[in-house]
């Protein structure tokens, strides 16, 4: 189970970081990408992020949450809004192929070892249905940020590995973004969404 910190216990709960969450950092992770009908969301925390999914998502919002007590939190907050699931990013309860995009937002270096967030990656990968897009940002390790994980469980994920592990678990042509503190990440599974133009020419193609 990752370790939080008093201060980044507070922190990710605090107006200040749902501001700059719903201000500058999902319009920059998510800035054009188009959240399909049904999406998941890995380990949204106290969920600040989830917070905006929940408006910006088109179809179903689906979040799988690792620690107890936040899942819970979670669920009293938005009812059947939202399905909200106590669960192991990196050992998901759900079919293959059941989502068009699965995100995640600055928790991949809450995840204890870089052999799990490899298995996060896969998890990710198995869940979407083809043509489905993995999406999400992460920060980049500094002093700064070492700081602020004091005592906590922290494996930042160095940007410039992440395309060969991410197309090591059969995504296609994973792109990085950089800043100065933070990274953003997009992945496709191969194949044809279902319902896009492709796969309704293929259909078509098909039946001639």
């Amino acid at each position: 189970m990752p370790s939080m910190n008093r201060f980044h216990q507070w922190l990710c709960s605090s107006q200040l970081w749902a501001r700059e969450v719903e201000r500058k950092l999902l319009p920059w992770a998510l800035k054009d990408v188009r959240l399909g009908d049904r999406t998941l969301e890995i380990g949204p925390g106290y969920g600040a992020t989830t917070r905006i999914l929940a408006r910006w998502a088109p179809g179903r919002l689906s979040v799988a949450e690792i620690d107890e007590s936040s899942a819970a939190r979670l669920r009293h907050q938005y009812g059947d809004e939202i399905e909200v699931l106590h669960a192991d990013g990196t050992d998901l309860p759900l079919p293959d192929g059941s989502f068009d995009t699965v995100v995640c937002f600055t928790m991949l270096h809450h995840v204890p070892s870089p052999q799990q967030q490899d298995r996060l990656f896969a998890e990710a990968f198995r869940v979407l249905r083809p043509g489905g897009l993995f999406a999400g940002c992460d920060g980049r390790a500094s002093t700064a940020f070492r700081l602020i994980h004091f005592r906590d469980t922290y494996v930042p994920v160095p940007p410039e590995t992440l395309p060969h592990r991410l197309h090591a678990v059969g995504f296609d042509t994973p792109a990085i973004t950089l800043t100065r503190d933070n990274f953003r990440f997009r992945a496709r599974r191969p194949g044809v969404a279902k319902g896009s133009p492709d796969a309704a020419a293929a259909s078509a193609g098909q039946a001639g």
